[in-house]
Protein backbone atom coordinates (compact mmCIF):
# COMPACT_ATOMS: atom_id res chain seq x y z
CA UNK A 1 0.00 0.00 0.00
CA UNK A 2 1.36 3.72 -0.37
CA UNK A 3 2.33 5.52 2.61
CA UNK A 4 -1.08 7.74 2.79
CA UNK A 5 -3.10 4.38 2.80
CA UNK A 6 -6.13 4.84 5.04
CA UNK A 7 -5.73 0.96 6.14
CA UNK A 8 -3.16 -0.64 8.23
CA UNK A 9 -2.06 -3.66 7.99
CA UNK A 10 -3.04 -6.29 10.62
CA UNK A 11 -0.56 -9.08 12.23
CA UNK A 12 -1.65 -12.87 12.84
CA UNK A 13 -1.45 -14.41 15.88
CA UNK A 14 2.23 -15.69 14.50
CA UNK A 15 3.64 -12.33 14.58
CA UNK A 16 3.77 -12.48 10.65
CA UNK A 17 1.84 -9.92 8.40
CA UNK A 18 -1.41 -11.47 6.62
CA UNK A 19 -2.29 -9.60 3.50
CA UNK A 20 -5.38 -10.85 3.95
CA UNK A 21 -6.97 -8.54 6.07
CA UNK A 22 -6.42 -4.53 7.03
CA UNK A 23 -7.43 -2.25 9.70
CA UNK A 24 -9.51 0.06 8.12
CA UNK A 25 -8.64 3.77 10.01
CA UNK A 26 -12.17 4.95 8.12
CA UNK A 27 -14.50 2.70 9.24
CA UNK A 28 -12.61 1.20 11.88
CA UNK A 29 -13.16 -2.64 11.33
CA UNK A 30 -11.06 -5.22 9.86
CA UNK A 31 -11.24 -5.89 5.92
CA UNK A 32 -10.90 -7.76 3.11
CA UNK A 33 -7.20 -6.17 2.04
CA UNK A 34 -7.84 -3.32 -0.11
CA UNK A 35 -7.99 -4.68 -4.18
CA UNK A 36 -5.47 -3.25 -6.43
CA UNK A 37 -6.70 -2.74 -9.71
CA UNK A 38 -4.55 -2.65 -13.14
CA UNK A 39 -4.84 -1.20 -16.35
CA UNK A 40 -6.75 -3.66 -18.71
CA UNK A 41 -5.56 -2.94 -22.07
CA UNK A 42 -7.36 -3.65 -25.05
CA UNK A 43 -7.30 -3.59 -29.21
CA UNK A 44 -10.67 -2.20 -29.34
CA UNK A 45 -12.83 0.10 -27.84
CA UNK A 46 -15.82 -1.55 -25.07
CA UNK A 47 -18.79 0.50 -25.76
CA UNK A 48 -21.30 -1.58 -23.13
CA UNK A 49 -23.71 -2.23 -25.82
CA UNK A 50 -26.00 -4.32 -23.95
CA UNK A 51 -26.57 -0.82 -21.58
CA UNK A 52 -26.00 1.46 -24.68
CA UNK A 53 -26.94 -0.03 -27.98
CA UNK A 54 -27.98 3.74 -29.48
CA UNK A 55 -30.86 2.81 -31.25
CA UNK A 56 -32.65 2.16 -28.44
CA UNK A 57 -33.24 3.91 -24.60
CA UNK A 58 -30.15 3.17 -22.31
CA UNK A 59 -30.57 0.38 -20.14
CA UNK A 60 -30.26 0.19 -16.30
CA UNK A 61 -28.40 -3.75 -15.49
CA UNK A 62 -28.82 -4.70 -11.59
CA UNK A 63 -26.05 -6.79 -9.58
CA UNK A 64 -27.96 -6.19 -6.13
CA UNK A 65 -24.44 -4.42 -4.35
CA UNK A 66 -25.30 -1.91 -2.61
CA UNK A 67 -22.59 0.30 -0.94
CA UNK A 68 -22.60 2.18 2.54
CA UNK A 69 -23.75 5.78 2.88
CA UNK A 70 -20.64 7.85 3.61
CA UNK A 71 -21.69 11.29 3.63
CA UNK A 72 -18.48 13.70 4.16
CA UNK A 73 -18.32 16.13 6.83
CA UNK A 74 -18.00 19.01 5.28
CA UNK A 75 -19.77 18.90 1.81
CA UNK A 76 -19.89 21.88 -0.54
CA UNK A 77 -20.82 23.09 -4.09
CA UNK A 78 -18.34 24.12 -6.59
CA UNK A 79 -19.89 26.58 -9.67
CA UNK A 80 -19.20 26.33 -13.64
CA UNK A 81 -21.65 28.83 -14.77
CA UNK A 82 -18.84 30.88 -16.67
CA UNK A 83 -16.98 27.59 -18.06
CA UNK A 84 -19.85 24.82 -19.14
CA UNK A 85 -23.07 27.22 -18.31
CA UNK A 86 -22.02 30.01 -20.68
CA UNK A 87 -21.54 26.87 -23.77
CA UNK A 88 -24.80 26.88 -23.76
CA UNK A 89 -25.57 30.28 -25.20
CA UNK A 90 -24.16 33.83 -26.18
CA UNK A 91 -21.09 34.46 -24.22
CA UNK A 92 -21.52 36.93 -21.07
CA UNK A 93 -20.30 40.50 -21.05
CA UNK A 94 -17.40 41.10 -18.57
CA UNK A 95 -19.85 42.95 -16.06
CA UNK A 96 -22.01 40.06 -16.64
CA UNK A 97 -19.56 37.86 -14.79
CA UNK A 98 -18.25 40.26 -12.32
CA UNK A 99 -21.97 41.11 -11.34
CA UNK A 100 -23.00 36.98 -10.93
CA UNK A 101 -19.64 36.55 -9.21
CA UNK A 102 -20.87 39.28 -6.37
CA UNK A 103 -24.43 37.80 -6.01
CA UNK A 104 -22.82 33.75 -5.77
CA UNK A 105 -20.16 35.32 -2.90
CA UNK A 106 -23.32 36.75 -1.29
CA UNK A 107 -25.50 33.47 -1.71
CA UNK A 108 -22.40 30.91 -0.38
CA UNK A 109 -22.14 33.37 2.65
CA UNK A 110 -19.38 33.41 4.90
CA UNK A 111 -18.37 30.12 5.43
CA UNK A 112 -17.92 29.87 1.60
CA UNK A 113 -20.29 27.16 0.38
CA UNK A 114 -19.83 28.04 -2.93
CA UNK A 115 -16.14 26.97 -2.66
CA UNK A 116 -15.08 27.60 -5.86
CA UNK A 117 -15.84 29.16 -9.72
CA UNK A 118 -13.94 28.31 -12.93
CA UNK A 119 -13.14 30.63 -15.69
CA UNK A 120 -12.25 30.11 -19.59
CA UNK A 121 -8.78 32.15 -19.81
CA UNK A 122 -8.25 32.15 -23.63
CA UNK A 123 -9.63 35.79 -24.87
CA UNK A 124 -8.23 38.89 -23.20
CA UNK A 125 -12.06 39.31 -22.09
CA UNK A 126 -11.74 35.94 -20.16
CA UNK A 127 -8.78 37.33 -18.74
CA UNK A 128 -10.04 40.32 -17.97
CA UNK A 129 -12.84 38.71 -16.49
CA UNK A 130 -10.69 36.58 -13.58
CA UNK A 131 -8.23 39.86 -12.88
CA UNK A 132 -11.73 41.80 -11.93
CA UNK A 133 -13.18 38.95 -9.92
CA UNK A 134 -9.32 38.73 -8.12
CA UNK A 135 -9.66 42.07 -7.50
CA UNK A 136 -12.59 41.70 -5.10
CA UNK A 137 -10.53 39.88 -2.87
CA UNK A 138 -13.29 37.40 -1.82
CA UNK A 139 -11.96 34.16 -0.23
CA UNK A 140 -14.85 32.08 -1.93
CA UNK A 141 -15.57 31.51 -4.15
CA UNK A 142 -11.88 30.43 -5.39
CA UNK A 143 -11.33 31.38 -8.79
CA UNK A 144 -10.33 28.15 -10.72
CA UNK A 145 -9.38 27.57 -14.08
CA UNK A 146 -10.20 25.04 -17.04
CA UNK A 147 -7.83 24.62 -19.84
CA UNK A 148 -6.57 21.97 -22.79
CA UNK A 149 -3.62 19.99 -22.07
CA UNK A 150 -0.94 22.11 -23.54
CA UNK A 151 2.34 24.03 -21.85
CA UNK A 152 1.28 26.83 -22.86
CA UNK A 153 -2.46 27.40 -21.66
CA UNK A 154 -0.38 25.73 -18.18
CA UNK A 155 1.86 29.17 -18.55
CA UNK A 156 -1.38 31.47 -18.45
CA UNK A 157 -3.02 29.87 -15.79
CA UNK A 158 0.31 30.13 -13.71
CA UNK A 159 0.71 34.07 -14.88
CA UNK A 160 -2.80 34.75 -13.83
CA UNK A 161 -2.13 33.41 -9.92
CA UNK A 162 -4.87 30.63 -10.87
CA UNK A 163 -3.91 27.90 -8.33
CA UNK A 164 -6.18 25.47 -9.55
CA UNK A 165 -7.44 24.28 -12.83
CA UNK A 166 -9.61 21.61 -14.56
CA UNK A 167 -7.83 19.27 -17.41
CA UNK A 168 -9.87 17.33 -19.10
CA UNK A 169 -8.90 13.60 -19.08
CA UNK A 170 -11.71 11.61 -20.87
CA UNK A 171 -11.82 7.85 -19.36
CA UNK A 172 -14.56 6.03 -21.92
CA UNK A 173 -13.72 4.08 -24.94
CA UNK A 174 -15.85 5.90 -26.95
CA UNK A 175 -13.40 8.95 -25.81
CA UNK A 176 -10.24 6.92 -25.87
CA UNK A 177 -10.77 4.92 -28.86
CA UNK A 178 -13.13 6.37 -30.86
CA UNK A 179 -12.23 10.46 -30.59
CA UNK A 180 -8.55 10.35 -30.07
CA UNK A 181 -7.63 7.40 -31.39
CA UNK A 182 -5.27 6.38 -28.91
CA UNK A 183 -5.52 2.53 -26.61
CA UNK A 184 -6.25 3.00 -22.46
CA UNK A 185 -2.19 2.67 -22.02
CA UNK A 186 -1.52 5.65 -24.44
CA UNK A 187 -4.19 7.62 -22.85
CA UNK A 188 -3.19 6.77 -19.22
CA UNK A 189 0.25 7.88 -20.40
CA UNK A 190 -0.45 10.77 -22.03
CA UNK A 191 -2.76 11.98 -19.04
CA UNK A 192 -0.60 11.04 -16.41
CA UNK A 193 2.63 13.57 -18.62
CA UNK A 194 0.33 16.32 -18.39
CA UNK A 195 -0.80 15.91 -14.71
CA UNK A 196 2.86 15.88 -13.80
CA UNK A 197 3.33 19.10 -15.80
CA UNK A 198 0.45 20.92 -13.86
CA UNK A 199 2.27 19.47 -10.70
CA UNK A 200 5.83 20.78 -11.71
CA UNK A 201 4.45 23.94 -12.31
CA UNK A 202 3.02 23.86 -8.75
CA UNK A 203 -0.68 24.21 -10.07
CA UNK A 204 -3.32 21.62 -8.12
CA UNK A 205 -4.82 19.43 -11.08
CA UNK A 206 -8.83 19.05 -10.74
CA UNK A 207 -8.63 16.33 -13.39
CA UNK A 208 -12.17 15.94 -15.17
CA UNK A 209 -13.16 12.45 -15.95
CA UNK A 210 -15.25 12.85 -19.29
CA UNK A 211 -18.05 10.15 -19.14
CA UNK A 212 -17.05 8.44 -16.75
CA UNK A 213 -20.96 6.38 -16.75
CA UNK A 214 -19.66 4.96 -19.76
CA UNK A 215 -16.23 3.63 -18.78
CA UNK A 216 -14.43 0.45 -17.61
CA UNK A 217 -14.11 1.70 -13.93
CA UNK A 218 -11.94 -1.55 -12.98
CA UNK A 219 -10.48 -1.96 -16.45
CA UNK A 220 -9.29 1.88 -16.56
CA UNK A 221 -11.03 4.22 -14.29
CA UNK A 222 -9.49 2.83 -10.98
CA UNK A 223 -6.12 2.14 -11.84
CA UNK A 224 -5.79 5.71 -13.48
CA UNK A 225 -7.49 7.23 -10.06
CA UNK A 226 -4.73 5.31 -8.03
CA UNK A 227 -1.95 6.33 -10.83
CA UNK A 228 -3.42 10.20 -9.49
CA UNK A 229 -3.32 9.65 -6.44
CA UNK A 230 0.61 8.71 -6.10
CA UNK A 231 1.38 11.09 -8.14
CA UNK A 232 0.00 13.99 -6.06
CA UNK A 233 1.60 11.96 -2.86
CA UNK A 234 4.76 12.16 -5.15
CA UNK A 235 4.86 16.17 -5.26
CA UNK A 236 2.88 16.86 -2.12
CA UNK A 237 -0.11 18.22 -4.16
CA UNK A 238 -3.32 16.63 -3.79
CA UNK A 239 -4.94 15.48 -7.11
CA UNK A 240 -8.72 16.15 -7.25
CA UNK A 241 -10.89 14.18 -9.30
CA UNK A 242 -13.87 15.37 -11.07
CA UNK A 243 -16.34 12.75 -11.81
CA UNK A 244 -18.27 13.76 -14.95
CA UNK A 245 -21.76 12.66 -15.87
CA UNK A 246 -21.42 13.98 -19.66
CA UNK A 247 -24.68 12.86 -21.06
CA UNK A 248 -26.54 11.69 -17.96
CA UNK A 249 -26.46 8.67 -17.83
CA UNK A 250 -26.11 8.15 -13.66
CA UNK A 251 -28.69 6.41 -11.65
CA UNK A 252 -28.68 6.23 -7.75
CA UNK A 253 -30.99 2.66 -7.94
CA UNK A 254 -29.99 0.44 -4.72
CA UNK A 255 -28.07 -2.41 -6.91
CA UNK A 256 -27.75 -0.75 -9.47
CA UNK A 257 -24.30 -1.85 -11.30
CA UNK A 258 -21.47 0.20 -12.90
CA UNK A 259 -20.80 2.16 -14.49
CA UNK A 260 -23.95 4.13 -14.19
CA UNK A 261 -24.42 3.84 -10.64
CA UNK A 262 -23.71 7.11 -9.08
CA UNK A 263 -23.02 5.57 -4.98
CA UNK A 264 -20.78 2.57 -6.74
CA UNK A 265 -18.60 5.32 -8.70
CA UNK A 266 -18.31 7.22 -5.87
CA UNK A 267 -17.91 4.40 -3.29
CA UNK A 268 -15.14 2.63 -5.27
CA UNK A 269 -12.89 6.01 -5.98
CA UNK A 270 -12.95 7.04 -2.32
CA UNK A 271 -12.87 3.32 -0.96
CA UNK A 272 -10.78 1.55 -3.33
CA UNK A 273 -8.68 4.17 -4.95
CA UNK A 274 -8.10 5.68 -2.17
CA UNK A 275 -9.30 9.39 -2.67
CA UNK A 276 -10.10 11.44 -0.21
CA UNK A 277 -13.81 12.79 -0.05
CA UNK A 278 -12.56 16.57 -0.42
CA UNK A 279 -10.25 15.50 -3.75
CA UNK A 280 -13.74 14.13 -4.54
CA UNK A 281 -16.22 16.45 -7.13
CA UNK A 282 -19.55 15.03 -9.18
CA UNK A 283 -20.54 17.05 -12.44
CA UNK A 284 -23.60 16.11 -13.91
CA UNK A 285 -25.80 16.31 -16.71
CA UNK A 286 -29.84 16.75 -16.78
CA UNK A 287 -30.55 14.07 -20.11
CA UNK A 288 -32.65 11.92 -18.56
CA UNK A 289 -33.87 14.45 -15.32
CA UNK A 290 -31.85 13.08 -13.07
CA UNK A 291 -29.28 15.83 -12.43
CA UNK A 292 -30.41 16.90 -8.81
CA UNK A 293 -31.16 12.99 -7.22
CA UNK A 294 -27.46 12.57 -9.01
CA UNK A 295 -25.68 15.08 -7.43
CA UNK A 296 -27.31 14.62 -3.86
CA UNK A 297 -26.85 11.21 -4.31
CA UNK A 298 -22.81 11.96 -4.91
CA UNK A 299 -22.89 13.42 -1.38
CA UNK A 300 -24.44 11.16 0.41
CA UNK A 301 -21.60 8.37 -0.92
CA UNK A 302 -18.24 10.13 -0.45
CA UNK A 303 -17.70 13.51 -2.70
CA UNK A 304 -17.60 16.55 -0.59
CA UNK A 305 -17.74 18.82 -3.60
CA UNK A 306 -20.95 18.71 -6.43
CA UNK A 307 -20.22 21.15 -9.42
CA UNK A 308 -23.35 23.31 -10.75
CA UNK A 309 -24.22 26.25 -12.61
CA UNK A 310 -26.66 28.85 -12.03
CA UNK A 311 -29.78 28.11 -13.24
CA UNK A 312 -28.66 24.53 -14.93
CA UNK A 313 -27.19 26.65 -17.73
CA UNK A 314 -24.82 24.25 -19.76
CA UNK A 315 -24.65 22.08 -22.87
CA UNK A 316 -27.72 20.18 -24.29
CA UNK A 317 -30.11 19.73 -21.32
CA UNK A 318 -27.99 21.66 -18.98
CA UNK A 319 -25.56 21.17 -15.62
CA UNK A 320 -26.98 20.94 -11.95
CA UNK A 321 -29.00 24.29 -10.99
CA UNK A 322 -26.71 25.54 -8.00
CA UNK A 323 -29.88 26.85 -6.48
CA UNK A 324 -31.18 23.67 -6.34
CA UNK A 325 -28.03 21.91 -4.03
CA UNK A 326 -28.12 25.10 -1.84
CA UNK A 327 -31.64 23.87 -0.87
CA UNK A 328 -30.51 20.38 -0.84
CA UNK A 329 -27.42 21.55 1.12
CA UNK A 330 -29.98 22.99 3.68
CA UNK A 331 -32.41 19.74 3.67
CA UNK A 332 -29.48 17.38 4.42
CA UNK A 333 -27.82 19.40 6.78
CA UNK A 334 -30.75 21.10 8.49
CA UNK A 335 -29.08 24.04 8.28
CA UNK A 336 -27.97 27.27 6.12
CA UNK A 337 -24.78 27.38 7.15
CA UNK A 338 -24.26 30.89 6.13
CA UNK A 339 -26.03 30.77 2.98
CA UNK A 340 -27.88 33.86 1.89
CA UNK A 341 -31.06 31.62 0.13
CA UNK A 342 -32.84 35.52 -0.81
CA UNK A 343 -30.13 36.10 -3.42
CA UNK A 344 -31.53 33.82 -5.25
CA UNK A 345 -34.24 35.57 -6.42
CA UNK A 346 -31.72 38.15 -7.28
CA UNK A 347 -29.67 35.90 -9.40
CA UNK A 348 -33.14 35.37 -11.15
CA UNK A 349 -34.05 38.79 -11.79
CA UNK A 350 -30.39 39.73 -13.04
CA UNK A 351 -30.80 36.88 -15.68
CA UNK A 352 -34.30 37.95 -17.23
CA UNK A 353 -33.51 41.74 -16.58
CA UNK A 354 -30.00 42.10 -17.83
CA UNK A 355 -29.21 39.42 -19.83
CA UNK A 356 -32.85 38.70 -21.28
CA UNK A 357 -32.81 35.19 -20.30
CA UNK A 358 -35.94 33.64 -20.23
CA UNK A 359 -36.24 31.40 -17.44
CA UNK A 360 -38.94 28.58 -18.18
CA UNK A 361 -42.02 29.69 -15.57
CA UNK A 362 -42.28 26.61 -13.51
CA UNK A 363 -38.76 26.29 -12.72
CA UNK A 364 -38.20 25.37 -8.87
CA UNK A 365 -37.23 28.01 -6.69
CA UNK A 366 -36.56 30.69 -9.96
CA UNK A 367 -39.58 30.41 -12.31
CA UNK A 368 -42.38 33.43 -11.99
CA UNK A 369 -45.00 30.62 -11.24
CA UNK A 370 -42.87 28.72 -9.35
CA UNK A 371 -44.92 29.27 -5.80
CA UNK A 372 -48.25 30.48 -8.11
CA UNK A 373 -51.33 29.03 -7.69
CA UNK A 374 -53.79 29.13 -10.60
CA UNK A 375 -56.74 26.92 -8.41
CA UNK A 376 -59.37 29.27 -6.39
CA UNK A 377 -59.89 26.57 -3.95
CA UNK A 378 -56.18 26.67 -3.25
CA UNK A 379 -56.29 30.86 -3.27
CA UNK A 380 -58.73 30.11 -0.43
CA UNK A 381 -56.61 28.00 1.50
CA UNK A 382 -53.57 30.34 0.64
CA UNK A 383 -55.98 33.08 2.63
CA UNK A 384 -56.32 30.88 5.82
CA UNK A 385 -53.04 29.81 5.82
CA UNK A 386 -49.99 29.73 3.13
CA UNK A 387 -48.66 26.59 4.60
CA UNK A 388 -51.07 24.84 3.67
CA UNK A 389 -50.56 25.40 -0.37
CA UNK A 390 -46.52 27.04 0.18
CA UNK A 391 -44.05 24.23 -0.17
CA UNK A 392 -42.12 26.48 2.82
CA UNK A 393 -41.85 30.20 3.81
CA UNK A 394 -40.63 31.52 0.13
CA UNK A 395 -41.41 34.85 1.48
CA UNK A 396 -38.70 34.80 4.30
CA UNK A 397 -36.30 32.28 2.76
CA UNK A 398 -36.39 33.81 -0.93
CA UNK A 399 -37.91 37.16 -0.39
CA UNK A 400 -40.90 36.06 -3.01
CA UNK A 401 -44.16 35.40 -1.38
CA UNK A 402 -46.66 32.80 -2.61
CA UNK A 403 -48.92 34.07 -4.95
CA UNK A 404 -52.03 33.61 -7.22
CA UNK A 405 -52.71 33.57 -10.85
CA UNK A 406 -56.04 35.96 -11.42
CA UNK A 407 -58.32 34.12 -14.30
CA UNK A 408 -62.07 32.76 -14.76
CA UNK A 409 -61.48 29.97 -12.27
CA UNK A 410 -59.81 31.90 -9.18
CA UNK A 411 -63.05 33.07 -7.56
CA UNK A 412 -63.60 35.45 -4.95
CA UNK A 413 -60.32 33.67 -2.51
CA UNK A 414 -57.84 34.05 -5.44
CA UNK A 415 -59.40 37.95 -6.22
CA UNK A 416 -58.90 38.29 -2.60
CA UNK A 417 -55.66 37.21 -1.81
CA UNK A 418 -54.08 38.74 -5.03
CA UNK A 419 -55.26 42.04 -4.06
CA UNK A 420 -54.15 41.52 -0.46
CA UNK A 421 -50.63 40.47 -1.52
CA UNK A 422 -50.13 43.92 -3.75
CA UNK A 423 -51.49 45.86 -0.85
CA UNK A 424 -48.68 44.66 1.40
CA UNK A 425 -45.86 44.56 -1.37
CA UNK A 426 -46.60 48.07 -1.62
CA UNK A 427 -46.85 49.17 2.24
CA UNK A 428 -50.40 48.79 3.25
CA UNK A 429 -51.50 47.36 6.28
CA UNK A 430 -55.21 46.76 4.72
CA UNK A 431 -56.53 43.49 4.16
CA UNK A 432 -59.86 43.22 2.46
CA UNK A 433 -62.15 40.25 3.13
CA UNK A 434 -63.04 37.91 0.23
CA UNK A 435 -66.91 38.41 1.04
CA UNK A 436 -66.46 42.08 0.56
CA UNK A 437 -68.14 44.61 -1.38
CA UNK A 438 -64.97 45.56 -3.41
CA UNK A 439 -63.97 42.00 -4.03
CA UNK A 440 -66.80 41.21 -5.63
CA UNK A 441 -66.94 44.74 -7.95
CA UNK A 442 -63.52 43.53 -8.57
CA UNK A 443 -64.39 39.84 -8.85
CA UNK A 444 -67.39 41.29 -11.50
CA UNK A 445 -64.86 43.56 -13.71
CA UNK A 446 -62.48 39.98 -14.09
CA UNK A 447 -65.56 37.80 -15.26
CA UNK A 448 -66.41 40.64 -17.91
CA UNK A 449 -62.79 39.53 -19.29
CA UNK A 450 -64.14 36.13 -19.34
CA UNK A 451 -67.03 36.26 -21.15
CA UNK A 452 -66.17 36.28 -24.33
CA UNK A 453 -64.11 33.84 -24.37
CA UNK A 454 -60.85 34.90 -23.16
CA UNK A 455 -58.50 31.64 -21.64
CA UNK A 456 -55.48 33.41 -20.38
CA UNK A 457 -54.67 34.77 -16.73
CA UNK A 458 -54.95 38.52 -16.50
CA UNK A 459 -51.45 40.50 -16.44
CA UNK A 460 -50.29 42.62 -13.40
CA UNK A 461 -51.28 45.52 -15.22
CA UNK A 462 -54.08 44.42 -16.44
CA UNK A 463 -55.28 43.57 -12.85
CA UNK A 464 -54.31 46.76 -11.06
CA UNK A 465 -56.44 48.60 -14.25
CA UNK A 466 -58.98 46.54 -12.78
CA UNK A 467 -58.80 47.20 -9.26
CA UNK A 468 -58.27 50.93 -9.79
CA UNK A 469 -61.78 50.87 -11.75
CA UNK A 470 -63.46 49.19 -8.99
CA UNK A 471 -61.90 50.24 -6.19
CA UNK A 472 -61.07 54.17 -6.47
CA UNK A 473 -59.89 54.81 -3.35
CA UNK A 474 -56.89 51.53 -3.70
CA UNK A 475 -55.68 53.90 -6.71
CA UNK A 476 -52.72 54.70 -4.77
CA UNK A 477 -51.33 51.33 -4.65
CA UNK A 478 -52.57 50.04 -8.26
CA UNK A 479 -51.26 52.88 -10.48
Amino acid sequence: MAENSRFTQFNDINGERDGRVEFSDTTNLIEQSVYHYSLQERETPYLYRQLYSYDEVPRVSFNHRHVPINMPKEIWITDTTFRDGQQAGAPFTVQQIVDLYKLMHRLGGENGLIRQSEFFVYSEKDREAVRRCMDLGYEFPEITSWIRASTEDFKLVKSLGIKETGVLVSCSDYHIYNKMGLTRKGAMEKYLGVIREVLEMGIRPRCHFEDITRADFYGFVLPFAEALRELGVEYGIPVKIRACDTMGYGVTYQGAALPRSVPGIIYGLNHYAGIDSSMLEWHGHNDFYKVVTNASTAWLYGASGVNCSLLGIGERTGNCPLEAMCMEYASLKGTRDGMDLSVITEIAKYFENEMGYVIPPRTPFVGRDFNVTRAGIHADGLLKDPEIYNIFNTEAILGRPASVAVDAHSGLAGVAYWVNTHLQEKGCSEKLQKRSEEIAAIKALVDREYEDGRCTSLSEGELCAIVCAAVPRLSEYFQ
